[in-house]
């Protein structure tokens, strides 16, 4: 399960920023997560709070916000939601789609003490 090493990840950020900021307690944690980048929200969330125990983060609330896929078709010129790699672009049924977001995962925002 990649979410694991994923989670321990954002545990890194927050020890971090912990570390440049000079808070000692993380109450709220925002994840974005791309509706391409293949991170199941509810497995996150499940490693999330195992590898926050007995930290800084321990018993803080993950606020998981989906970002929609985009992307570019080649064909017709224009800038599409998408919601797969493979679906065709829903104006012109090209598949020149070159993926322009929602691959991503970020933390983009933390409720410190």
């Amino acid at each position: 399960m990649h979410e694991m090493s994923l989670a321990e990840g954002v545990l890194r950020i927050l020890e971090e920023q912990a570390a440049a900021q000079n808070f000692v307690r993380v109450k709220t944690v925002w994840l974005e997560i791309g509706e391409l980048s293949h991170v199941d929200p509810d497995a996150i969330r499940f490693c999330f709070d195992a590898v926050v125990k007995d930290t800084l983060a321990d018993g803080a609330a993950l606020d998981i916000v989906r970002v929609p896929g985009q992307a570019w078709c080649h064909d017709c010129a224009r800038g599409v939601a998408v919601s797969t790699l493979t679906e065709p672009c829903p104006h012109c049924g090209g598949h020149k789609l070159l993926v322009t977001g929602g691959e991503e995962m970020r933390v983009s925002e933390l409720e410190v003490e």
